[in-house]
């Protein structure tokens, strides 16, 4: 079959699916089987396809037509210009939260030698962005998932990175049942929807960890937890959370910091909590 062609059946089968953004979607899925870049599809249009990456392209285009996340199906997705591997077990990397990375690399850029935590990590996509970027930190990661766990560990030893630590635990056990460093920094994108919502999102979502999703019946649990249980350690914090839950998290957060304060994402929703300057 010739490469346009099976491009093409991608297409199809995703658009008739009911995939919104069908045509990129078949794409970036044929050039993570191929392994090539968008031009090669360009330029390469006319030529056959390989037999066999011809039948792992369709079967990952089935597997999205069945609804799995194009990340799952792909097994990377990008996140602060890197790409990290994902897949069933670990929350997927949202552009969203790169917002947490812009206000770490900032507040730690003219510290030596910063400790700073990514609690409730996943793909711990937060930290190694700061790790890479700020070499002299010392990044520890927190995560109770095992399956999470595997992708945490994974990343992390192919980002190279020699300044990272990954612990297996639960967050909300709190700072006293680590034997750790204070940090300067905590970072935390932790589980925030309510309990009794999870069932309503959208029908791709449901192939994310509910461990990763589940903040309790409030959607505040970690939140509560952090501001108990941790955030009398560190000299700041900053914590992705949900539409409508800021102002609550501010208020935590205004027990022990002076400067508190949100930041909107692209969408204008109140999307990361951040605390500074201690009472």
């Amino acid at each position: 079959m010739r490469i346009s062609e099976l491009y093409g059946n991608g297409c199809r089968i995703l658009e008739d699916a009911g995939v919104e953004n069908f045509r990129n979607e078949a794409r970036w899925i044929f050039e993570s089987v191929f392994e090539c870049g968008r031009e090669y599809l360009f330029f390469n249009s006319s030529s056959d396809a390989d037999s066999l990456k011809e039948e792992i392209y369709l079967q990952k285009i089935n597997r999205r037509a069945e609804g799995v996340p194009v990340q799952y199906v792909i097994g990377a997705w990008d996140f602060y210009g890197e790409s990290y591997a994902v897949g069933e077990g670990v929350l997927i990397p949202r552009p969203e939260t790169e917002l947490l990375v812009d206000f770490a690399l900032d507040f730690v850029k003219d510290k030596t030698n910063p400790v700073v935590f990514d609690l409730c990590s996943g793909t711990g996509c937060i930290g190694l962005s700061v790790a890479r970027n700020k070499p002299d930190a010392k990044v520890i990661f927190i995560e109770k998932s095992p399956d999470a766990l595997k992708y945490l560990k994974r990343n992390a030893e192919d980002s190279g990175c020699g300044n990272v630590r990954v612990i297996s635990g639960d967050v909300l056990l709190g700072f006293d049942s680590f034997n750790l460093p204070k940090p300067d920094l905590i970072l935390s994108n932790p589980p925030y929807i309510e309990s009794g919502d999870i069932a309503a999102l959208q029908s791709e979502v449901h192939h994310e960890p509910v461990m990763a999703l589940d903040g309790g019946a409030d959607g505040m649990i970690f939140y509560n937890a952090i501001s108990e249980k941790w955030i009398n350690e560190c000299s700041a914090v900053a914590v992705e959370c949900g539409e409508g839950q800021a102002d609550s998290i501010v208020k935590l957060f205004s027990r022990k910091f002076a400067d508190v304060y949100s930041v909107k994402d692209f969408n204008g929703i109140e999307r990361v909590v951040i605390g500074r300057e201690r009472k």
